[in-house]
């Protein structure tokens, strides 16, 4: 005879579990909340949220940014020009979307210690920081490229590496 239900919980607790895909959402489940629990803790004890900011103090929360941050404070540019000025391009969801791809390698780097010593920009970063250079001194690039006839593509960088972050 087929048993009746009398829809208790009991009896749906006793089906779900004895379902056979159960023990894998089960094991799912909490590795899942382990590691979203990990993860939210590590964010937060690294401070994680300060990495949305425009805060300088952000880029120096690991020991692997500690120096770049400290020739800042001694360069000149510390006066009229933050991190996000010079490393993440205009617009807001480019400058996001690099934020992310830079602070997730930043926060590996950190983590495994796997990074050069001192640490070096990347291309991609160099390309960002070039067009920053430009960006913000255009009138003084375009005066260059009339009158003493320079490549409009010679990199700013190549010569003034260091007024960043005063090597």
């Amino acid at each position: 005879m087929p048993r009746v239900s009398d829809g208790s919980s009991g009896e749906l607790r006793h089906r779900l579990v004895s379902q056979a895909w159960f023990p894998s959402l089960l094991v799912v489940a909490v590795a899942l909340g382990v590691v979203l629990g990990l993860g939210a803790y590590t964010f937060v004890y690294a401070r994680g949220f300060s990495y949305l900011t425009d805060r300088p103090e952000a880029c120096a929360n690991c020991h692997v940014m500690r120096a770049q941050y400290d020739a800042w404070l001694k360069s000149s540019h510390h006066a009229v020009a933050v991190c996000n000025d010079c490393h993440t391009p205009a617009g807001l969801l480019a400058k996001y979307e690099t934020k992310l791809r830079n602070g997730w390698r930043h926060s590996y780097a950190f983590t495994t210690g796997d990074f050069p010593d001192p640490i070096r920009i990347t291309p991609a970063s160099r390309a960002i920081a070039e067009q920053a250079c430009r960006r913000c001194h255009d009138d003084m690039v375009q005066t260059m490229i009339a009158r003493s006839g320079i490549d409009a593509v010679t990199s700013c960088i190549r010569c003034h590496e260091g007024v960043g972050h005063m090597r």
